[in-house]
């Protein structure tokens, strides 16, 4: 635990350290500026949480709260399913810290990211998008669900319990994959050496689709009674995840023609129109679908990524053969190649 621990403060320094340096276009630079006085602090947040992480947290305690209980489960079932529980199933229940995402304004593109210190009032979230937006660029800042490129990975603690179930598993599952080729590669492209946008998709998409399974099984097991009832995103007839694909795929159809101005004005307006139907929305612009369409089964998504995974999850016998299979992809082609 502790090696681990050191392993991802090295990664957290070779990222300060690379943020510093403009090694790629002045642009770019600008940006770590504008960024750099909100920068969560790996070091400091690992040096702390590690030195004051309890000694149940470590399996050493007895078990007497809800997080110990979750993170068992966790255990159990991974290991029911023959899935080697490394690193050691252990989460911490806190704020994440925020993402500053950008875009270009001309076409949606997870182009760049930041990580924010945790507690950013609004007024301070929104001064800084417009710092950057001031560049000529699209930016959101995004208040994350989990952490995982920390030890302990991080989970919000105002998250339901299927959501917290959902989230420990994935937060756990990037780490487990940071050891694998498909995993590594997405760890060179967070430390800035090595750009990889379809490698962002698959292990997103695919952590997303193991920590539904996962905890879909623990559900069952553990918490039956305690079921909630699903979002089926409709409200008044108003389907939700229709409404959002349709938009992303209008403000594409005039970022493609060269009409930023009037993408930007239909995405403000069909975010007023969203938050009318009850689901509200800060910001709608071409950095909102560039976060959200990493995860293949958002219908922010365009790519045919998530269709292409759940086809391999189909033929596969079982959830670790599936795992074993993608996790040693490496690039894109990988994965096509293994549909062919």
């Amino acid at each position: 635990m502790i090696g681990l621990g050191c392993i991802l403060i090295l990664v957290g320094l070779i990222l300060l350290f690379t943020m510093t340096i403009p090694y790629m276009k002045n642009f770019h630079y600008h940006l770590q500026k504008c960024a750099r006085p909100y920068a969560f602090d790996y070091v400091s947040w690992e040096l702390n949480t590690l030195a004051s992480l309890p000694d149940e947290l470590l399996g050493t305690g007895p078990d007497i709260n809800q997080e110990i209980k979750l993170q068992r489960e966790i255990d159990t079932v991974l290991k029911k399913n023959g899935i080697v529980t490394f690193p050691p199933i252990v989460v911490q229940f806190e704020k994440p810290p925020c993402l500053l995402v950008i875009s270009p304004r001309d076409r949606v593109l997870y182009a760049d990211r930041f990580l924010l210190q945790q507690d950013l009032s609004i007024e301070e979230i929104e001064s800084l998008e417009a710092t950057v937006d001031s560049l000529g660029v699209s930016s959101l800042v995004v208040e994350l669900g989990g952490f995982g490129a920390v030890c302990p990975p991080i989970v919000n603690d105002k998250l339901t319990i299927e959501s917290s179930i959902n989230v420990a598993v994935e937060e756990w599952f990037h780490q487990y994959l940071a050891f694998t080729p498909l995993g590594f590669r997405y760890l060179l492209d967070s430390i800035g050496i090595r750009q990889a946008p379809e490698i962002i998709l698959m292990n997103e998409t695919f952590a997303g689709m193991v920590s539904r399974e996962i905890g879909a099984e623990i559900e069952s097991l553990y918490y039956n009674n305690q079921k909630e009832e699903k979002n089926n995103y409709s409200s008044n007839g108003f389907n939700f995840y229709t409404e959002m694909r349709n938009t992303r795929m209008i403000a594409d159809y005039y970022l493609s023609r060269g009409k930023i101005a009037e993408a930007e004005y239909y995405m403000e307006l069909r975010r007023q129109e969203f938050i009318s139907h009850g689901y509200y929305i800060r910001k709608l612009n071409q950095a909102y679908f560039a976060f959200n369409g990493i995860y293949g089964d958002s219908p922010s998504s365009v790519s045919p990524i998530y269709s292409y995974l759940q086809q391999l999850r189909a033929e596969s016998p079982t959830l670790k053969d599936f795992i074993d299979e993608i996790s040693a992809m490496c690039r894109y082609d990988d994965l096509i190649q293994s549909l062919e």
